[in-house]
């Protein structure tokens, strides 16, 4: 590697941590508003308790939280664990999506289809992770997965999947050979399988979760998936195909199951255990799965398949 390298990767992985943590101030803002109907836009930044105006000192990302120890410099109200975490979240998720992406415009031999599809994915995983951990705030404080976020998020994953499908069916034109187990086979060979199954993962996933919703309703005679959690599992085979959202919903679904067990096993629950009134929101679930599958879904997914032997 050369001496230069080193330099790029961390100033490159600094600024998209630093531009994560601008973006994750933005999504706090937008997860406190959005529930009450409220502009985010105006008015400017402001103590949700007492009201008063935030100086400009009082709004730097992580910092000012910290610096003020979480609370209002003027009612010193609680202002919550949710503001830093979310800022942190954001930064490290585009931080590591950066990285990612240098790993490949820095390795020798790229050629110019690769750049340019390391810098897109690089893009989209950025995208998608700051999606995904709004979508996970709003559910896990007001159950509430929007349809304009989540089929507004699905339209424009279908737009990005078809937009990077159509460059590499033009750019991957010539016979180039990929190293598979059934042969040497072209680009576009390659590429009709990627497309079966980005709309397998569209037909099959949704309508999967979609099942699963019917037969609870039907035996328990109750909600118990959201129509919400459907949407979103079609925003998420949207973006990242069949294999990487089947990766998310069981990543999804073991934390959900451990949480789940945990919480009823508190003494303090057991009131509302025998009532069954205990709501998960499965939708920040399977929305951290989702981030899992695509900063890591590949290398976990080689790695599963090289342990059974393919």
């Amino acid at each position: 590697m050369y001496p230069v390298f080193p330099m790029i990767y961390a100033s490159g992985t600094i600024f998209a941590a630093l531009l994560g943590l601008a973006f994750g101030s933005f999504l706090n803002v937008c997860a406190s508003r959005w529930p009450q109907g409220e502009s985010i836009v105006r008015p400017a930044s402001h103590c949700r308790a007492c009201g008063r105006s935030l100086r400009w000192w009082e709004n730097l990302p992580l910092l000012s939280w910290l610096a003020l120890r979480g609370r209002c410099r003027t009612c010193h109200a609680w202002v919550g664990w949710r503001y830093p975490l979310v800022e942190l979240a954001v930064a490290v998720t585009w931080a590591v999506a950066s990285w990612q992406t240098l790993t490949v415009l820095l390795a020798p031999g790229t050629t110019a289809p690769d750049l340019f599809d390391a810098l897109a994915f690089g893009l989209i995983k950025m995208i998608l992770c700051w999606l995904l951990i709004c979508l996970a705030v709003l559910d896990a404080e007001h159950l509430w997965l929007p349809d304009w976020l989540t089929l507004g998020g699905a339209a424009l994953g279908l737009l990005v999947s078809v937009a990077r499908f159509v460059t590499s069916w033009i750019w991957r034109s010539l016979p180039l050979h990929w190293s598979l187990e059934s042969g040497p086979v072209t680009h576009r060979a390659h590429l009709y399988d990627a497309v079966v199954m980005w709309l397998l993962g569209l037909l099959l996933i949704p309508g999967s979760v979609l099942l699963i919703r019917w037969t609870y309703r039907t035996l328990r005679k109750r909600e118990g998936v959201g129509l919400g959690d459907v949407k979103l599992a079609l925003m998420l085979a949207a973006w990242l195909g069949f294999s990487r959202t089947l990766l998310s919903f069981f990543v999804g679904i073991v934390v959900g199951g451990v949480v789940g067990v945990a919480i009823l096993m508190l003494p303090a629950r057991g009131q509302t255990r025998k009532r069954g009134l205990i709501k998960l929101p499965f939708g920040a679930f399977l929305c951290g799965g989702g981030i899992v599958a695509a900063l890591w879904g590949g290398d976990i997914i080689a790695a599963y398949l090289r342990w059974c032997g393919f």
